[in-house]
């Protein structure tokens, strides 16, 4: 039988461009190479160093500076600032105060007294691998391939068979200053190794200059997966124990389950979800071995960082309810297990216990489930347990796959180092992990408040059912915010099935949702004896019925939760103050706002609040005043369309223009906990209209 060969790995170097650059540039341009495949390194892992020569800023003369990737950061992203850059020979001279491992922490406070030109970016733990191999550039990445052979009980055994020599292996340690000592004296030792594979970890490379030390990281890596293509055993995985749900399936079960695990581990801090069922998860939720390998987590301590000591696997037998109502038994296990593993392990200057709930959850036969502080963090989550998956396949496909002992496990996850690193993180923001749904997301309104919660940390989900609007607002908000920050879901309030599936979407996309914004509009202007019935319906449906149907599927998903919640109508000062002209848009407004106090009274006992913030006169970016209305509102006033944003602003109280950004900010407060001991109320930003005036 003839064996599937690995895909080839890109050389994707470009010499017109490298002639371009300096030695820095150089070192960045392969930097973001190697980070762009997540075949060669994870989001976030890795580091690259090259030893330049560079004039010292005091004595002019010509020393060995060490550049090398800092502290954080991500290879593929990072740009020429994210590399801290330390003189040599004072970097050298640090193994004259090494103390032993056992104080090898000290050592890295040490590394900013060895600081070149002032530069302010913090170093890496992995700064003395770097500084001592005695070549010009290194490069350090955690492959798969590689790994796999490295996680192997055999792991130095199969080194010297994959690579025949070329590459030498260092039994796991946790990464520091006692473990550069070890691979640059390995490295000085044999001048033919072109690199070292870290027991459990991953691979060091080097060359003579960065496309020679590119070329040769992406061989070493071709390398190992070509030889595991032509060894691994199949079927992976032991073969499938069961089938994966049709697709349908998959997502009508992620939208069931996702909402109940997220509002029983956000108790203490609210998380947001990822989902996903790629083929590789699928192949080993499915498996034979899932039982007995999902226990043994991961071997790599960059994979095992992001997704916690152990996944926890949600047993799924095809009965939804049987698994919802285990789901508490399942999650105080899983909690009970990690406080005992806490107490085993720790030591006596240990940090406290930090959140006991598991961040990969893997449904048999449905994909995987990923709940961390915020949307990024939980996708970067999942695609390490996919790396993670692809080295238990292929460890246990050529031996025995083994993970990252107990206790170097802890010691990783609460070093002293990486708990520093964690305290010096900014305070979250007001909205952080929280989700919001905004109707009419596409318009001035919608688009201004979906700014304002993004700036406040939370995730954004814009519904409107003008796709092309849509798709051009959700570009521009991840264009500034990021890739996991908002999507875009097309929707159509008057419509039942509409509004369910696009809850669902949200839910698919982030885990749940905590802040409903009812914003969908339209408006016109008719005497009441020219107002057709066909008019009036479509006021109602969507100013009334459509506020009713997102309300009544936020609060569905909601007491699933059990989260609690914000609703904020966006209503408007005609659903106070009558308007002659209007009767159809000011009754739906009408509508909207006695419904919110209704379903105050009803969401009160579960924590859901709800509110109306009631605008007036928001011409600017507005949809809805670029068209007919602002033209039936100019000829009710006499005066020319330009000129009636100025009719409005001098009819108001305080003679000011309201602006999208003074009604998101009020949905700001209704949404947040600055007004969490308010629901059922009424905020007017119209700059002052006495009609309007509650009573």
């Amino acid at each position: 039988m003839t064996k599937a060969a690995a895909e080839p790995l890109p050389d994707l170097w470009n010499d017109a461009h490298a002639a371009e650059l300096d030695e820095p540039d150089l070192l960045l341009y392969r930097s973001n190479l190697l980070g762009s495949d997540l075949r060669i390194t994870n989001f976030g892992g890795g580091n690259t160093s090259a030893k330049l020569k560079m004039s010292d800023p005091l004595t002019r003369a010509q020393v060995t500076v060490l550049w090398v990737k800092g502290s954080g950061g991500d290879l593929g992203s990072m740009r020429r600032d994210g590399f801290s850059t330390l003189y040599l020979d004072k970097l050298e001279r640090l193994k004259q105060l090494y103390r032993g491992i056992a104080h090898e922490d000290e050592m890295v406070a040490l590394f900013n007294h060895c600081t070149f030109n002032l530069n302010p970016r913090a170093t890496s733990i992995d700064t003395a691998l770097h500084g001592f191999v005695p070549h010009a550039h290194v490069d350090h990445v955690h492959a798969d391939a590689v790994i796999a052979i490295a996680a192997c009980s055999d792991a130095e055994e199969l080194t010297k068979k994959v690579f025949g020599g070329t590459i030498g292996f260092l039994p796991w340690q946790r990464p520091g200053f006692d473990l550069g000592l070890k691979l640059g004296a390995m490295a000085t030792e044999h001048p033919e190794y072109v690199g070292v594979v870290l027991g459990g970890h991953g691979l060091f490379t080097w060359g003579p200059t960065s496309k020679a030390a590119y070329q040769t990281t992406l061989r070493i890596i071709q390398q190992a997966a070509d030889w595991l293509a032509e060894h691994e055993r199949r079927p992976a995985f032991g073969g499938p124990r069961c089938g994966a749900a049709s697709p349908d399936t998959r997502r009508a079960v992620a939208a069931a389950l996702m909402p109940l695990i997220r509002g029983k581990i956000s108790r203490d801090e609210r998380k947001v979800g990822h989902f996903t069922d790629a083929p590789e998860v699928l192949e080993f939720v499915n498996s034979h071995a899932l039982d007995q390998l999902a226990p043994l987590g991961t071997s790599c301590p960059d994979h095992f960082l992001r997704t916690k000591i152990r996944p926890l696997v949600l047993p799924f037998d095809g009965d939804v309810d049987r698994l919802t109502n285990s789901l508490d038994v399942l999650l105080e296990a899983y909690r009970a297990d990690y406080s005992d593993y806490y107490l085993r392990c720790r030591r006596p200057d240990s940090p406290a216990m930090r959140d006991p709930y598991a961040v990969i959850y893997l449904v048999p036969g449905i994909g995987m489930f990923s709940f961390a502080k915020d949307k990024a963090t939980a996708r970067i989550a999942s695609e390490f347990y996919i790396n993670a998956i692809n080295v238990m396949r292929g460890a246990s496909g050529i031996g025995t796959y083994v993970g990252l002992p107990e206790q170097e496990a802890f010691d990783i996850e609460y070093w002293l180092l990486e708990e520093a690193k964690l305290q010096r993180m900014p305070k979250p923001k007001s909205l952080a992990g929280r989700i919001a749904y905004i109707t009419g997301g596409a318009g001035g309104i919608g688009g201004a408040t979906a700014l304002r919660l993004l700036d406040e940390g939370a995730c954004v989900v814009l519904a409107d059912i003008d796709q092309e609007a849509l798709a051009a607002r959700a570009g521009a908000i991840v264009q500034q915010f990021g890739r996991d920050s908002a999507t875009g879901i097309a929707l159509d309030v008057t419509d039942e099935g509409s509004v369910a599936a696009s809850f669902a979407q949200s839910i698919l996309a982030y885990g749940g949702v905590d802040i409903v914004v009812s914003n969908a509009g339209i408006a016109s202007a008719s005497p009441v004896e020219d107002t057709s019935l066909a008019l009036w319906q479509k006021n109602m449906d969507v100013l009334a019925t459509g506020y009713f149907l997102v309300a009544r599927e936020a609060f569905r998903l909601m007491q699933r939760q059990q989260c609690g919640g914000a609703i904020v109508f966006v209503a408007s000062k005609n659903g106070l103050a009558a308007s002659a002209g209007a009767s159809a848009y000011c009754a739906a407004k009408a509508s909207e706002i006695h419904l919110a106090r209704c379903l105050a009274l009803e969401g009160a006992p579960h924590g859901i609040r709800v509110n109306t913030v009631n605008p007036d006169a928001v011409l600017r970016g507005s949809k809805i005043w670029s068209g007919e209305w602002r033209r039936q509102r100019a000829a009710s006033n006499k005066v020319p369309e330009h000129e009636l944003e100025e009719v409005y602003r001098q009819r108001s109280m305080l003679k000011l223009s309201v602006l999208p950004e003074d009604i998101a900010e009020g949905v700001y407060f209704f949404a947040s906990d600055l007004s969490a001991k308010s629901t059922g109320n009424i905020l007017n930003v119209d700059a002052g209209n006495a009609q309007s005036f509650t009573r």
